[in-house]
């Protein structure tokens, strides 16, 4: 799929989460955990972890101030965003064979569609996503955290 092709011209379907869709989301956050953990094997960073479990994951889409909207391609669970009080963006996750092709701008755009009128957005980012947030607007509003066994920049986003 990292070929001259962009999700723009491959059929993506965007669906809101449902609780069985828990399973697929938690393990494909699962594959990015060590980019905000600070110990490699993820020690200190339990309560995080069992926060992105498939339970945990299962207990957000269920509840009404979490908004998920999942990418599908092909059947395949590409990317989702989650926001919480739809003003903090909560997740944004991307397959790694669909990364840079523009699916995390797509799904930026589908949750401010599904947040008309926010007073602006935040975000705890993963270091490695601050580049993505930078695009969508976001600037960081401290240095970076470390607690709880991770790392990110809190930012934030004025609204437009």
């Amino acid at each position: 799929m990292n070929d001259a092709k962009t999700l723009a011209a491959i059929a993506c379907e965007f669906l809101p989460a449902h609780a069985s869709d828990a399973v697929a989301i938690s393990a494909l956050i699962q594959q990015f955990t060590h980019e905000f953990t600070i110990s490699a094997d993820g020690s200190g960073a339990e309560q995080f972890l069992a926060s992105v479990s498939v339970a945990a994951e299962a207990g957000y889409i269920s509840d009404p101030r979490y908004h998920y909207i999942n990418a599908f391609v092909g059947g395949v669970l590409a990317g989702f965003i989650a926001m919480r009080d739809r003003s903090h963006v909560f997740h944004l996750f991307v397959a790694p064979e669909f990364q840079r092709q523009g699916l995390a701008t797509r799904l930026w755009q589908a949750a401010l569609a599904s947040a008309p009128g926010a007073a602006g957005f935040t975000v705890n980012s993963s270091p490695s996503a601050l580049p993505v947030y930078q695009r969508f607007g976001f600037a960081a509003t401290s240095a970076q955290v470390e607690m709880h066994g991770i790392r990110f920049v809190p930012m934030r986003r004025s609204p437009a």
